[in-house]
């Protein structure tokens, strides 16, 4: 029975050791959770624009080109610090159609800090109710997705955007 109370603790600690290395190994991100909706088809959803309330973005339109959706809000400090980049992204691909939906945020603040970093986005959403960011299985703000021509999610990345993760994994699906 001692011998046995003097291992426990040495194979827990050999059974954590271990699973962490997995980890490491398989490069693993606890932050990064996978996405179910990958190589999915885009959720279906309908979104009032923030700057006109009679213009609406449905998904079933969205097919035959490539699109970078972005979920943030005023309140997202992330958010702030991933905005200049998506300049970037539009100057590097003109073709691309980018949303940025406004989550859970008064549409006033939206609109305001639109006004003050400017605004990248081809059409601005409200997800005021989080309804879309559900679909979509945001986990947290900022969270990016780019669906490729036939409506299908092929990209998601929880967190703030770096210019290599644009160069080296978006840039390369399209």
């Amino acid at each position: 029975m001692k011998k046995i109370l003097l291992i426990l603790p040495l194979f827990l600690l050999t059974t954590i050791c271990l699973f962490f290395l997995l980890f490491i190994l398989l490069k693993k991100d606890p932050n990064d959770p996978p996405s179910a909706l990958l190589n999915k088809s885009i959720p279906i959803f309908s979104s009032t624009n923030l700057y006109n309330d009679s213009e609406f973005l449905e998904s079933n339109n969205l097919k035959g080109q490539y699109i970078l959706i972005n979920f943030f809000a005023s309140w997202c400090a992330p958010c702030r610090v991933e905005h200049h980049l998506f300049f970037e992204i539009k100057k590097q691909k003109p073709e691309l159609y980018i949303i940025g939906f406004s989550h859970k945020d008064d549409p006033n603040n939206s609109k305001k800090y639109l006004e003050e970093e400017g605004n990248p986005y081809s059409f601005v959403g409200l997800d005021q109710d989080g309804k879309i960011a559900f679909e979509f299985g945001v986990f947290g703000l900022p969270e990016t997705f780019l669906i490729n021509n036939k409506g299908k999610i092929i990209f998601k990345h929880t967190g703030i955007l770096t210019k290599e993760i644009i160069d080296n994994e978006i840039s390369k699906l399209f």
